[in-house]
């Protein structure tokens, strides 16, 4: 059995014991005392299962298990406690998110049993985990990879702007940070569920009907609602939600949400997706950036700094992009990052600058070319340009 077993208590003798008895069934380890086990899980971790006694001094049972449980959620927790109160026991259980409560004297067959359940309960839980894992990571890369081959205009400036967050929040500290990349990627989803000549006139600022702008202004909450039935997206579909609202609770959605009631990750995604739409022009960062400190109650003000200092210090001395290099069709592969549209010989756009190749995009590319022929050369990303 690969899965380890770590057993803690403050009584050398019957740490031996355990070893001793329990070494053929179980890839066993030892502790004396709970500080002792937090550091044997630190360094020699994970564990499928710990076992504590109850009463330990400097740190007890209770104090070290709970640890156990933040530190190290996925192991299973069995206690064993000469004491077998009822308000100990509860305590234990509310604590410690204890599996089994075990009190002595406990024999060896009753320890074996329950630490032989114990390992099944993990088993289950870490197969379900990852079962889960994979399975939203399949969802999420399939839609994506969808979103790429219908909505590549939107896809493209995605990829741009994910690669522009993933820089920043090496920078600004943010809690489920693996939200907000996702929550960029997938917004575009919405898009799908409106006319493409609709899509058009909007991005080209052209004046749309009453009911046209509510359609327009709707495709995020629209976007939320699709993404909230995937399990574990639901924090990602509240940026995507949130992700035009001003911070003083202006705009959309009409609701009282605002401030710091607001996503972290859709106050960061307002302020940089607006500075990419004002760099669209002619405009510096430093001048867009500039812009956006007029526009009272839009930005969170603290992040708004956090994100011009980013800019000054990590960008503004060195803000080199990667040079461009040309090449064949026959050249691409997955990874690399398109530095120019790809369009049929017809002008029939099929991806957008700054898409990341993937094989379905690779497959595209190739079917496009095959009946319709693709313009070359393409330009990709190329090693960094000098200082």
């Amino acid at each position: 059995m690969s899965e380890k077993v770590l057993f803690v208590d403050d009584d050398p003798n019957l740490l031996a014991a355990c070893e001793r008895n329990f070494r053929r069934r179980f890839q066993v380890e030892t502790a004396a005392g709970g500080e002792a086990g937090l550091q044997r899980i630190a360094e020699r971790g994970p564990f499928a299962v710990v076992v504590s006694d109850r009463q330990m001094p400097q740190m007890d049972g209770i104090q070290f298990l709970s640890l156990v449980r933040e530190r190290a959620p996925d192991t299973v927790r069995l206690m064993l406690t000469g004491n077998a109160d009822l308000e100990g026991a509860i305590k234990v259980v509310n604590e410690g998110n204890i599996f089994r409560f075990l009190t002595k004297p406990c024999s060896l067959e009753v320890l074996g049993k329950a630490v032989e359940d114990a390992l099944q309960q993990y088993q289950l839980v870490t197969a379900e985990k990852e079962l889960l894992n994979k399975t939203l990571s399949g969802s999420i890369k399939l839609l994506t990879d969808i979103l790429s081959l219908v909505e590549p205009q939107s896809f493209g400036r995605a990829q741009t702007l994910r690669d522009i967050i993933a820089s920043v929040t090496k920078k600004i500290k943010a809690e489920n940070e693996w939200e907000i990349p996702l929550a960029v990627m997938l917004a575009p989803i919405g898009n799908v569920t409106i006319p493409p000549e609709l899509l058009i006139r909007s991005r080209a600022g052209v004046t749309l009907s009453k009911v046209e702008e509510q359609i327009v202004a709707q495709l995020p909450e629209t976007a939320a609602r699709l993404l909230a039935n995937i399990p574990r997206l639901e924090g990602v579909a509240r940026i995507v939600r949130y992700q035009h609202k001003n911070y003083d609770g202006t705009g959309m959605p009409l609701d009282s949400v605002k401030g710091d009631a607001l996503p972290f990750g859709s106050r960061l995604l307002k302020i940089l997706a607006d500075l990419a739409q004002l760099n669209a022009g002619d405009r510096s960062r430093l001048q867009s950036l500039n812009e956006m400190q007029t526009r009272l109650g839009w930005y969170d003000p603290a992040l708004l700094a956090a994100v011009r200092e980013y800019y000054g210090v990590a960008v503004a001395a060195r803000d080199a992009e990667r040079a461009s290099i040309s090449i064949a069709i026959r050249d691409l592969a997955p990874g690399m990052v398109l530095r120019s549209d790809v369009e049929t010989k017809d002008g029939t756009l099929i991806l957008c600058s700054g898409h990341h190749i993937t094989p379905m995009t690779l497959e595209k590319i190739k079917n496009f070319d095959l009946v319709s022929g693709i313009k070359e050369p393409l330009f990709v990303e190329g090693p960094e340009s000098a200082c």
